[in-house]
């Protein structure tokens, strides 16, 4: 088993958040999404700005391995989950389920995510049932994703 730690944001964390996401989407989600719809999902150019903006907003928990970030995931206060991504180097390694423990620890009533098709199998691991299919428009290109819950 891995040392997992996790700690809170830090501003200075938006930087390698976005390239964590980035390559994740890049070298796993290809799986299951089109080389243009990764492209629309993980763009080369992004407004910064707005990316620490919504970051300051949803103060994600990052999950580092020797002091090296392996992830990040947030949960907002009506259970809403809006990132959850683990490092492509971390797959596998228990990091996802650290997080997800993690936010299921806060008591809502309800948590929620809008879930990738290659992310969904983890969800329903951890007990969220499907809601619905959704077609998602990103920069011009239309994604299935799955609204996905679980109720306490």
């Amino acid at each position: 088993m891995i040392n997992v730690s996790l700690r809170r944001f830090r501003d200075t964390d938006a930087d390698a958040l976005r390239r964590l996401l980035t390559e994740t989407v890049r070298q796993i989600n290809q799986r299951d999404y089109t080389a243009a719809q990764i492209a629309a999902w993980a763009p080369d150019n992004y407004d910064r700005q707005a990316w620490l903006k919504r970051l300051l907003q949803n103060q994600p928990i990052i999950a580092e391995i020797d002091g090296t970030i392996v992830g990040f995931a947030d949960v907002q206060a009506d259970g809403y989950i809006d990132h959850f991504f683990c490092s492509v180097t971390a797959q596998g390694e228990g990091v996802g389920r650290v997080l997800m423990e993690h936010l299921l620890a806060h008591e809502y009533p309800r948590f929620y995510a809008n879930v990738s098709i290659t992310a969904r199998p983890f969800f329903e691991r951890f007990g969220f049932r499907l809601v619905r299919e959704q077609q998602v428009l990103i920069r011009g290109e239309t994604l299935t994703n799955y609204l996905m819950e679980k109720l306490l």
